[in-house]
C-alpha cells in the first residue's frame, strides 16, 4: 500500500510543471501569432495600397493562402502521426526543422519585386508556401499542449500562460508593423484641396511608396528574427513527454480510421463548428480594421494606437478569464467573454469618434482574449474525453489539432476573400486617398452586422457543446485510473 501511495505521490511530483517550462512553452508560440498579427491587420491593405494589386488579386491571395493553409493542417497531421520517437520528442523535431525556411519565406511575402505583371503569382506563392510552414510548426506546437503533462490542472495554466505570451506577441507584431508603416497610410501624402480624387500616382507619392515598401521589409525582417530567437528557447526549455494513457506495445490505428473515430466524436464537432464562427467574426474584424479606420471613420492618424490598445486590453485580460473558467467553468467563460464585443462594434459604427473608438479598444480586447483562450482550453478537455471513449486507440492528438485548424483556417480564408471582394463590388479605387460611400457602407458592414451574425451563431452551437465542469471532473479521475 505504502509502495503505491509513494507511486502516486511520485506521479504527481512527474506532472507538475515548472514556471520557467511554461514560459519557454509560451514563448514558442509566441512568433506565430506576432505574424499573424501582422497578416490579419495589414496584409489586405499592403497589397492593395503599397503592393497595389487590384482588389480581386488581393481577394484570391488571401482566400487561396488561407484555404492552401487549412489544406495542410490535416496533410501534416497525418505525418506528424507517422513520425517515429527521437531523443528530442516526436513532434519537436518539425517546429525546429521548418523554422528557418519560414523566416524566408515570411520575408518575401512583404517584399515588393521589381516586375508587375508577375506580383500576383508572386504574392500567391509566397503566402502559400508560409501557410504550409506555420502549419508544419503551428500542428505540432499546439498538439504539444497534452504531452506536457497529464494533469488537466497543469495543462490549463501552461495554456494560460501560451495564451498570455500570444496576446502580447499579437500585440508586439501590431506595434511592429503598426509603428514602422502606419505613416504609409496616412494623407500627408495627399493634396487635401483634392482628397477626393487624390491618388498615390504622383512622383511625391511614388517616393513615399518607394520608401515604404522598405520599412515593410524591415518590419518582415524583425519578426523573422523573432522566430529564431523563440524558437530556440522553446527548444532548451521544453521536455516533450510521450503519450501515458496507452500501453506502449500498442500500435497506432491507421490515419484514416483515427480521422472517421474523430469526426464521429460529438464534442468535437460541436466545439469546433462554434469556434469556426467565432474565429469568423474575429478575422473579419481584424482584417478590415486598418480599412475601416481609414476610409470609413475619419481614424486613419490613430488606428495603430487603437489596435495596440485591443491587444494591450486582451493581455491584460488573459489572466482574468483564467480565473473566471476555473471558477465558474469554461463554457460559461465563453458566452460571457465573448458576448461582450458584439455591442461595442456597432457602437463603434454608428458613433464613430475617438473616445467611443477607445472605450471600445479596451472592451472588445475583452473578447479578443476570450476567443483566443477558451478554445485552445477546451479542445485538451474533448481530447481526454475521445481517450476515455476509445481506450484502445493512441496518437491522435495532432488529428484533433490538424482538422481544427483546417476547419477555422478555411472558413476564415473564405471569409477574407469574400470580404475583399465585396469591397471590389463596392468600387473599391486602389491608391485612391478617399473611397466612395458604396465602400465605407460595405467597410461598416463588415466591422459591424457581420461579426455580430457570426458570433451569435457560434454562440448557439456552442449551447450544445456536451462537456461541463461535472463530465471534465469524471473525465479526469477516470483517467487518473486508467494512467
Amino acid at each position: 500500500m505504502l509502495d503505491f501511495l509513494d507511486f502516486l505521490f511520485q506521479t504527481h511530483l512527474d506532472q507538475k510543471l515548472s514556471v520557467c517550462s511554461k514560459l519557454c512553452f509560451a514563448i514558442g508560440g509566441a512568433p506565430n501569432q506576432v505574424a499573424g498579427s501582422a497578416t490579419a491587420f495589414f496584409l489586405q491593405i499592403y497589397l492593395l495600397d503599397i503592393a497595389q494589386i487590384n482588389p480581386f488579386q488581393a481577394s484570391m491571395v488571401l482566400f487561396v493562402g488561407k484555404a492552401w493553409g487549412a489544406v495542410t493542417d490535416p496533410i501534416v497531421g497525418f505525418f506528424i502521426t507517422k513520425s517515429k520517437w527521437t531523443k528530442i520528442g516526436r513532434l519537436m523535431p518539425w517546429m525546429v526543422g521548418c523554422t528557418p525556411f519560414m523566416v524566408v519565406s515570411y520575408f518575401y511575402l512583404w517584399f515588393v519585386p521589381p516586375f508587375t505583371n508577375g506580383r500576383f503569382i508572386w504574392y500567391l506563392g509566397f503566402y502559400c508556401l508560409y501557410q504550409t510552414l506555420i502549419t508544419c510548426f503551428h500542428v505540432p506546437y499546439s498538439a504539444l499542449t497534452m504531452f506536457l503533462s497529464t494533469d488537466q490542472r497543469e495543462r490549463d495554466s501552461a495554456t494560460a500562460y501560451r495564451m498570455t505570451v500570444e496576446v502580447l506577441g499579437t500585440l508586439v507584431g501590431a506595434a511592429i508593423q503598426g509603428q514602422i508603416v502606419a505613416s504609409a497610410h496616412a494623407l500627408k501624402h495627399c493634396p487635401h484641396r483634392n482628397l477626393t480624387t487624390g491618388h498615390l500616382g504622383n512622383s511625391s507619392g511614388t517616393e513615399i511608396i518607394r520608401s515604404l515598401k522598405e520599412v515593410y521589409m524591415i518590419a518582415a525582417g524583425v519578426i523573422g528574427g523573432l522566430f529564431l530567437v523563440c524558437t530556440v528557447v522553446m527548444f532548451l526549455g521544453v521536455k516533450e513527454s510521450d503519450d501515458p494513457y496507452a500501453p506502449k506495445t500498442d500500435k497506432a490505428i491507421p490515419f484514416h480510421k483515427g480521422f472517421i473515430l474523430v469526426m464521429k466524436h460529438g464534442s468535437y464537432l460541436t466545439l469546433t463548428a462554434a469556434f469556426l464562427f467565432i474565429s469568423v467574426a474575429i478575422q473579419l474584424i481584424q482584417s478590415n480594421f486598418v480599412l475601416f479606420c481609414t476610409y470609413a471613420v475619419e481614424l486613419r492618424e490613430h488606428f495603430q494606437n487603437i489596435v495596440l490598445t485591443i491587444l494591450m486590453s486582451a493581455a491584460v485580460s488573459i489572466p482574468f478569464w483564467q480565473w473566471f473558467l476555473e471558477k465558474f467553468g469554461k463554457k460559461t467563460a465563453a458566452f460571457c467573454g465573448i458576448t461582450w464585443i458584439m455591442p461595442f462594434t456597432v457602437m463603434l459604427v454608428f458613433i464613430p469618434n475617438l473616445i467611443v473608438a477607445y472605450a471600445v479598444a479596451v472592451s472588445s480586447g475583452l473578447s479578443v482574449a476570450a476567443s483566443l483562450l477558451l478554445p485552445w482550453s477546451m479542445l485538451p478537455d474533448v481530447v481526454d474525453d475521445f481517450r476515455l471513449a476509445n481506450r484502445n486507440s493512441k496518437g491522435h492528438e495532432a488529428i484533433f489539432y490538424s482538422l481544427y485548424a483546417f476547419f477555422t483556417k478555411f472558413a476564415a480564408g473564405i471569409s477574407l476573400g469574400v470580404s475583399t471582394l465585396c469591397l471590389q463590388f463596392a468600387g473599391y479605387d486602389t491608391g485612391a486617398c478617399r473611397q466612395p460611400p458604396p465602400v465605407v457602407y460595405t467597410l461598416k458592414l463588415l466591422i459591424g452586422a457581420a461579426p455580430v451574425a457570426c458570433i451569435t451563431t457560434g454562440l448557439m452551437i456552442l449551447v450544445l457543446y456536451p462537456i461541463s465542469e461535472d463530465v471534465r471532473l469524471r473525465n479526469k479521475l477516470a483517467l487518473e485510473e486508467l494512467r
